[in-house]
């Protein structure tokens, strides 16, 4: 069996410190990466996982790419904090590490994602899925401020069970988070957004609710459906308003 590290990147989750920990525990090294949280998710760490680190927080994939060479064995497992990995998950991994292919360096994990007190099957989320499990000394995370993935060095697999995965804790807190996204987007769109124009106030962020709503399927999923094809829009429009504020407030 190859042993392995989870990895945890923290940020003020008390809600959900303990049972994410709790959901990797067969791990042989848990490793939480805490952004210097003030609401009692260090203090928890520290007594559950078996290494705590505290570091400023920049961005999600600075914060990553910081953590993966503290990581102890060449195998990796990073969970979000918002993550757990189910029990046919967990036997899935310990089943492929009892001898892993020499060949593949990474693995994508599908997520099962929760939205408001309900599983999402549609809504453009469908086919969510994020590389994993992977080996430290091969992967890292691309410079990206928000919706960063891993860019593997090797092939990647595919497992066949997903983790479950819930960012909602209200809704008033979740369009807080998504504007938070929105001022980091509007970093990352700099750079490749030419200027400005009604196009990206108004045609985007509308393509935004009728791609998930509509295309998506998102109709399927009911009023939950119908929140996330206007959130897609709202998190747009907001990336572009967050970027014209960038570049009047640079000038």
């Amino acid at each position: 069996m190859q042993k392995f590290t989870a990895i945890i990147p923290t940020g003020n989750e008390i809600h959900n410190i303990e049972a994410v920990i709790a959901s990797v525990d067969f791990a042989d090294e848990v490793l939480v990466v805490d952004s210097f949280s003030t609401d009692g998710t260090f203090e928890i760490a520290e007594k559950l996982a078996t290494k705590v680190i505290r570091r400023p927080f920049d961005y999600h994939a600075l914060q990553k790419n910081w953590a993966i060479p503290q990581a102890k064995y060449e195998w990796i497992l990073l969970v979000d904090a918002d993550e757990r990995v189910t029990p046919e998950l967990k036997a899935e991994i310990l089943e492929i590490l009892k001898n892993p292919d020499p060949n593949i360096v990474a693995y994508w994990i599908g997520r099962m994602n929760h939205f408001m007190g309900e599983r999402v099957y549609y809504s453009g989320w469908q086919n969510d899925k994020v590389i994993r499990l992977f080996k430290r000394d091969f992967c890292k995370y691309e410079e990206k401020h928000v919706h960063e993935e891993i860019i593997a060095n090797g092939l990647v697999g595919k497992l066949k069970n997903k983790l479950y995965h819930n960012t909602y804790i209200t809704f008033d807190k979740h369009i807080a988070k998504l504007n938070r996204y929105a001022t980091l987007q509007a970093k990352d769109y700099d750079k490749k957004t030419g200027a400005l124009t009604p196009y990206h106030f108004i045609i985007k962020p509308f393509w935004g609710f009728f791609k998930h709503y509509i295309i998506k399927s998102g109709f399927r999923d009911g009023v939950v459906g119908l929140t996330i094809g206007y959130i897609q829009g709202y998190v747009v429009f907001m990336r572009y308003v967050k970027l014209w504020l960038l570049r009047k407030n640079r000038n």
